[in-house]
């Protein structure tokens, strides 16, 4: 039993905001939770999974973010309450269904949560989900702190319910991420029962069947709903002011920016002449809130992240308004006044806001500033983003950048998203030369692949994890294979989504609940497809680079090589070394060995330090993970391994 269904209503709890959104959706009576892993969101479906047999919820990680909607779908269809949760990306993934969806309705409540990710803290980029509310025409919610982001998500179901449509509430890394104080709610017993009617006239929102035709009909009656909602926006709890009366000055923000904005106004003394407008309902705008505030001030700033969705969505609103409340001096993103990338934080608010009032305004003293830039030259020598000691990874770009360059024809590794995307980057001795959207890597490949008719003769290569294979890989193959594309599909099969917490994917033997489940064998799904197959273990660097040399040299159509190797960090594996290493630093010869220090240089395992006192390597055995491929690469045979005791 996890701590968010522990507590009786009215205590408080500290509680992360993903936390705060599950207990939300338990506090809503949730009957079903999808989604696809993807950090800022993960936890959500984590937590609602732990609970499940105390819950009576049912909760699955599934394939995509495309499928976690429809399952979600289907339980609203057959009245149940519904929750969907991905990150940013996952909603691009989801949006040909979603679109459908939101186009048809739905019946029991059904909330969608994207968690986006500012700065891309944990993402290949930071694009958002709030545009999708104004592309799919449903309502969306943002929650400014972590009480609202509980609170927010029953009222979200509620709201469903009342229009008969999916509602998103978008959260971001700050607000997922971060812990506050929550006052507790009262979780539902559950009795709900599920009858999909589908018997009545094909219009009846509640018998007919559901589906987004006749589109000039439902189109019309999704715009009412939404109509419908903008009306409810108008007294919703979560939209809040404070400040003067007649501000200089009004901020207009939402998410985990209105915290950033409070504290701004805080800390430059501006209570008495800047308010703070904060909404929670964001699109569309309860017009005549917005409006009652901007017809009081004549200068409006508007604080969000990323993209200036609300700022596009204000100035429309009161270039519509400018003949009753007259022109707006706005400043955001568009003109400047805040960066148009990346996270908001409390020192951008503030600067904003100081140069718009002519305030002197110093982050901090310079002394403090010069302080702290000897304090970084005189400390721990700076690491770049690495893989883990005994990362499979680490190990898998050592053999394809050398097996690449012993192949001799520029070959080159189209890349894709997980753990492994660090193989652009020098821990994977830059070896991926091409990175977008999971399973583009592959796709992208079977296009290379099919271009020997124009003169390219290089080997091409992909690389996909194993979750990412079910989620997004699968089409591609089947294309490459269809059309008798030449290139080899590299798998790192690591035994589960390793980069967000090792949720269960369909390869595996337990579901999101840690049922038993059958599993879906990688190897028999390529073969069955027409790929030819083989499978290696990473850290057998010999046999791996023979396979692969082999392979490389097969020029008729798609080959699949499945690299199995357990994460380092993966549950049945961290704490319980492979191998006991040893490094006589007697024989390592370091400088003057022809490898120029190999090991430490090149290699860069984390596990692997050079002991400047004594002029050689060393290993660091707090952090070895006892993978054994060190004593693989080392030519001078300084370091041995033995299986351990």
């Amino acid at each position: 039993m996890s701590r968010i269904i522990q507590g009786a209503p009215g205590e408080h709890h500290l509680f992360m905001g993903n936390e705060a959104i599950a207990r939300g959706a338990l506090e809503a009576g949730i009957s079903v939770a999808a989604g696809y892993p993807g950090t800022p969101s993960s936890e959500i479906i984590e937590n609602l999974a732990a609970d499940a047999s105390e819950t009576d919820v049912y909760v699955e990680w599934s394939a995509n973010e495309k499928v976690a909607a429809e399952v979600a779908a289907a339980a609203s269809f057959a009245g149940l309450r519904a929750l969907c949760v991905m990150k940013q990306n996952g909603v691009n993934v989801a949006s040909d269904f979603l679109l459908h969806l939101a186009g048809g309705g739905t019946r029991g409540g059904m909330v969608l949560v994207p968690c986006d990710d500012p700065g891309a803290l944990s993402s290949i980029n930071e694009g958002e989900s709030r545009h999708f509310a104004r592309l799919l025409e449903v309502p969306l919610l943002e929650p400014g702190d972590f009480q609202e982001a509980k609170d927010m998500i029953k009222w979200a179901f509620e709201l469903s319910e009342q229009i008969g449509n999916m509602v998103m509430v978008r959260s971001v890394t700050r607000l997922s991420h971060a812990s506050g104080d929550v006052e507790l709610g009262k979780i539902p017993e559950s009795d709900a029962k599920a009858r999909f009617r589908h018997t009545g006239f094909i219009l009846d929102p509640e018998q007919g069947a559901m589906t987004s035709a006749p589109v000039g009909y439902k189109h019309a009656l999704q715009q009412e709903k939404l109509q419908k909602a903008e009306a409810l926006f108008e007294d919703a709890p979560f939209n809040t002011y404070t400040g003067p009366e007649n501000p200089e000055l009004l901020v207009i923000t939402s998410s985990a920016c209105h915290l950033y904005s409070r504290e701004a106004i805080g800390i430059l003394g501006l209570e008495n002449r800047a308010g703070l407008l904060k909404l929670g309902t964001t699109w569309p705008l309860p017009r005549q809130l917005v409006r009652a505030h901007l017809e009081k001030c004549g200068r409006v700033l508007v604080v969000e992240e990323v993209i200036p969705f609300l700022e596009e969505n204000i100035k429309v609103l009161a270039a519509e308004l400018a003949p009753e409340i007259g022109a707006k001096t706005f400043y955001a993103k568009r003109d400047g006044t805040l960066p148009a990338t990346g996270e908001m934080n409390p020192d951008h608010v503030i600067c904003a806001l100081a140069a718009i009032f002519n305030l002197e305004y110093r982050s901090a003293p310079e002394q403090y500033t010069e302080k702290a830039k000897l304090c970084v030259l005189a400390g721990a020598p700076g690491r770049d983003l690495t893989f883990c000691p005994g990362c499979p990874h680490r190990a898998s770009f050592w053999t394809l950048h050398n097996v690449l360059a012993l192949d001799n024809r520029e070959g080159f590794v189209c890349g894709d998203i997980g753990c492994y995307s660090m193989g652009m980057r020098e821990t994977g001795f830059y070896t991926l030369k091409t990175m977008h959207a999971m399973g583009s890597g592959t796709g992208i490949a079977s296009g290379f692949g099919k271009l020997d008719r124009f003169g390219m003769d290089q080997s091409i290569v992909a690389v996909s994890g194993d979750s990412t294979f079910f989620h997004a890989v699968l089409p591609g193959l089947v294309n490459a294979v269809h059309h008798g594309s030449n290139f080899t599909l590299v798998i790192f099969d690591n035994s589960g989504t390793a980069m967000t917490g090792f949720q269960p994917h369909p390869g595996l033997e337990v579901d999101a609940m840690g049922k038993p489940a059958p599993p879906l064998d990688i190897a028999g799904i390529c073969q069955a497809i027409g790929a030819k197959v083989s499978v290696c273990d990473p850290f057998d660097l010999e046999n791996t680079r023979d396979t692969m040399l082999e392979t490389l040299d097969d020029r008729q159509g798609v080959n699949v090589v499945i690299f199995r190797q357990s994460c380092a960090l993966s549950p049945e594996k961290k704490g319980k070394p492979r191998y006991e290493m040893h490094l006589d630093q007697k024989v390592c010869m370091g400088e003057n060995c022809g490898c120029n220090k190999l090991c430490t240089r090149v290699f860069k395992c984390p596990g692997l330090n050079w002991d400047e006192k004594n002029q050689a390597a060393r290993i660091d055995e707090v952090i070895c993970a006892g993978c054994g491929v060190c004593a693989d690469i080392c030519p001078a045979g300084a370091i041995t391994k033995k299986e351990a005791g």
